[in-house]
């Protein structure tokens, strides 16, 4: 083996070691079946301890490049190379489906425009404060990252929830917040407590697109409140509580998806009475609410978490990756749930609530969420405007927020824009897949942190010119 280990470099060592013999194997200089020099050998070699060559070793074999056999040593393994993935031909024609979106959606590629993310971009987050965060947690003595965490989740994150709740209005104790693993979690949490296939549930329509999903496949029935600027359309409603007796209600408050419509004092209000009347819990999603610039009405703070669910996350302020939610609910509800939790997911990752618990106490967060709320506040007043200019038309001007919803005119379904936007390397959200039951739509929905570039303006004003 040729392999020349250099104690100048930053490389750690035995990255150094793994990285040469992987290079062999992988140009067919060293070949299945060979043999490697013995610990001992290599080490003296190299001018480097044992252990080094052991930790290589062992990286390797756990890797699948090496096979460890006992008395003998560490020879190369074989390796069955990975067939060529071939164009998946009804890649463009699934291009409105939803898990297809989700699927795309996490195919990041610095050629595609992702106009139809659902996420802020990773340079508009406090990633390194994220990972200043890991390296002192990892130093922490009581960090436990080997353990299960506790069924309700960290106490110490839902004694700080219990702050934030009481700065928005909301009255919770600890012991009726109900951490989870991500918003995902906790609406589905709800769903197999109140629910069964066949149940009927009300949803906003448009509304959030992978809750749909999910909800389909449990065989829910579902049934779309039509969505306006002040919140859902409360007439709509009580004609579909003429003939229909759903548990729940699963909406929005605060910066709508994909709308960025804000619940009004008065819709508020009503829909709680129409509520209590045709006796259904509501399920508020508050997952954007920080990034709300100013005040907004929260169901949960006018009711008190009497036929409000409130659920909410850090995936969308401070990390997809970490996974933490929340829900909130009377006391006989948050036991429940917490029930359910245990019997589906045990836990949820302890590691990542105490992270979470980290970034909001350690000060920084209030101050980052100022900057998101103004830097969304113009990225909205930017993307609005290119959108109008090529042609699109709002219902009504967004308040902030992560998206704008845009009407392509003359368009009956924006089904077939979004194929071709696949073929040009632009991935869109066309408004079909925001749909209860996924109707034609002739809207887009646009994440206005992911519009900027001239090659969607330029698709854009070709499809509505044509």
């Amino acid at each position: 083996m040729q392999i020349q280990v250099d104690s100048t470099r930053p490389q750690p060592l035995v990255e150094q070691i793994v990285s040469a013999i992987r290079g062999q194997i992988d140009d067919r200089i060293l070949r299945p079946g060979m043999r490697l020099p013995p610990i001992r050998r290599l080490a003296e070699h190299q001018g480097v301890s044992r252990f080094t060559v052991v930790e290589a070793y062992d990286r390797l074999v756990a890797q699948g490049y090496l096979d460890s056999r006992r008395g003998s040593g560490f020879y190369v393994a074989p390796r069955k190379l990975p067939e060529p993935e071939h164009e998946d031909p009804d890649r463009v024609e699934r291009a409105i489906d939803a898990a297809w979106l989700m699927r795309e959606l996490g195919n990041v590629d610095g050629e595609r425009v992702m106009a139809a993310s659902g996420s802020l971009p990773p340079s508009w987050m406090e990633e390194d404060a994220v990972m200043r965060n890991l390296r002192q947690l990892a130093r922490s003595p009581d960090a436990r990252v080997t353990s299960y965490g506790t069924p309700q989740g960290f106490a110490p994150l839902r004694e700080q929830l219990q702050v934030r709740l009481a700065e928005a209005g909301i009255r919770a104790l600890p012991s009726q917040i109900l951490l989870t693993y991500g918003a995902t979690q906790a609406l589905d949490l709800v769903a197999r407590y109140f629910l069964k296939a066949g149940d009927a549930v009300l949803v906003d329509d448009p509304g959030y697109w992978n809750v749909f999903a999910s909800f389909r496949l449990q065989g829910f029935r579902l049934l779309g409140v039509p969505r306006r600027e002040d919140g859902p359309d409360l007439e709509a409603l009580e004609a579909l509580l003429a003939h229909e007796q759903p548990r729940l209600f699963f909406t929005q408050s605060l910066l709508h998806n994909p709308t960025s419509s804000c619940l009004s004092a008065a819709t508020a209000f009503r829909l709680l009475q129409l509520a209590e009347k045709h006796d259904f819990m509501i399920v508020d999603d508050d997952i954007y609410g920080d990034m709300l610039a100013g005040s907004g009405t929260r169901l949960a703070a006018l009711d008190q978490l009497q036929r409000v669910i409130h659920v909410g996350s850090f995936s969308k302020t401070i990390s997809g990756n970490l996974r933490v939610g929340f829900l909130a609910a009377r006391p006989d509800l948050a036991r429940a749930l917490t029930d359910v939790k245990i019997t589906t997911t045990l836990s949820s990752p302890e590691l990542a609530e105490r992270m979470v618990h980290l970034m909001l106490t350690e000060g920084h967060y209030h101050k980052y969420i100022d900057r998101l709320q103004s830097r969304l506040l113009r990225a909205t007043e930017r993307t609005s405007r290119m959108l109008e200019q090529v042609g699109l038309v709002p219902d009504f001007e967004p308040r902030g927020g992560q998206f704008v919803w845009m009407a392509v005119p003359g368009v009956a379904d924006t089904t077939a824009m979004a194929r071709q936007a696949v073929e040009v390397g632009i991935i869109l959200a066309p408004g079909s897949v925001f749909r209860s039951n996924a109707q034609p739509s002739n809207y887009l929905r646009f994440n206005v942190a992911t519009c900027e570039h001239p090659r969607l303006a330029r698709f854009l004003a070709q499809q509505v010119g044509a």
